[in-house]
Formats: structure tokens, C-alpha cells, sequence
């Protein structure tokens, strides 16, 4: 499937060009989203610890992931809004970029790890709740989850430094560059001063 004209109509939208165009906006987005991003892996960490039984331990872990897991959600959807605005600035170069689809493929695999979760240790969380730890697959669980968040980290600053925020206008450079020109020098070279006479 060609997604080449839906993107090219993306980035011409009037809200991917007024970001683009303006001279605070990008940037804003930008800091709330990865202040977002690191609230996002702050609070999914806590909550990994936990499972593992490294930090909070004597915590019910029912009661602690209710109080943080509110805080990721929220932080999430914050982060995924801004990300998405972003990404309609420059849609075409985002989308081609290998460390942007890693992040999605990422964040695919870190929904179904959650869904793992759900499915399997969450269902007996009545059994170990006040345990230390979480049994075997909480703790596979957890272990996927951190190593899967730091690597959306990883992608996500390594897509700044391979995708440029270009326009979508295309400037042609200059043929040529004259450096003298650049020096404001008249052509040739000539300083409007006579040559220097050697010895006869």
C-alpha cells in the first residue's frame, strides 16, 4: 500500500505547517514530549521494580499500581498527542525513517506485554499481593517491560538525530558560488587597486 499522498497531504495540513513554520511551537512539543516520555518510563519502572521485587516490596502491589498506573495513562496519552503532532510537520521523512518504525514496532510490543500481564499474573494478583515479588511471569513480564521502554528511549532520541525537520517547499541551491562574489569583490579579482610593479 502507498501511503506516499495520504503523508504528502498530512504535512500540508494547516496545523502541520503553522508547527512547522513557527519558531516556538516545535520545540515545545518537543520538551513535553519527552518530559512525557521519561514520566512514562518512571512510573511503568516503579511498577516493574515492584514485580521484580527490587524497590517497594512491602507494598501491596494492587494498591501501588492504582495510584501510579493513573499517573502513566495520563502521561501517556500526553506524550502519544504531542508525538503525533510532531510527526505530521515532516510525516514522509518520519514514516522512512528506521528508528521511527522501530519506536512503533517498540511500543507494539510493549501493549502486548501489558496484555500478558493482564492475562496471566494480573488475574492471580489476589495470591502474591503483599509477596515481595510477583511469580515467574510477573517477573518475565517486567523484565520484557524495562527492556523494551529503554530501547523506545533509544529509538526515539536516535530519530533527532537522523531525520532533519525539513520544509516541504523544495529551494534549488545556486548553481554556482562565486567567492568573490561572497567577499563583494568585482569580478576577477580586481581590488581597484594597480598591480604592484616589479623590478625592471
Amino acid at each position: 500500500m502507498d501511503f506516499a499522498p495520504a503523508l504528502d497531504w498530512l504535512q500540508h495540513t494547516s496545523l502541520a505547517t503553522t508547527i512547522r513554520d513557527s519558531l516556538l511551537l516545535f520545540p515545545l512539543l518537543e520538551s513535553v514530549h519527552v518530559i512525557g516520555l521519561a514520566l512514562v518510563f518512571g512510573t511503568i519502572a516503579v511498577i516493574d521494580l515492584r514485580l521484580l521485587g527490587v524497590a517497594s516490596a512491602q507494598r501491596p502491589f494492587s494498591r501501588m499500581a492504582s495510584d501510579i498506573m493513573t499517573w502513566t495513562w495520563v502521561t501517556f496519552a500526553v506524550t502519544a498527542l504531542t508525538g503525533a503532532l510532531m510527526f505530521i510537520t515532516n510525516a514522509t521523512v518520519y514514516f522512512n525513517n528506521t528508528y521511527f518504525r522501530a519506536k512503533i514496532l517498540l511500543l507494539v510490543l510493549a501493549a502486548l506485554n501489558v496484555l500478558v500481564f493482564e492475562l496471566t499474573a494480573r488475574r492471580t494478583v489476589h495470591q502474591w499481593d503483599r509477596s515481595p515479588s510477583a511469580p515467574p511471569i510477573g517477573k518475565a513480564v517486567a523484565t520484557v517491560s524495562l527492556v523494551v521502554w529503554v530501547a523506545v528511549i533509544f529509538a526515539g532520541r536516535m530519530i533527532g538525530f537522523t531525520a532533519t525537520r525539513t520544509s516541504t517547499v523544495d529551494t534549488a541551491a545556486p548553481a554556482e558560488i562565486n567567492f568573490e562574489d561572497l567577499l563583494g569583490l568585482p569580478a576577477g579579482g580586481d581590488t581597484g587597486q594597480a598591480p604592484a610593479k616589479g623590478p625592471d
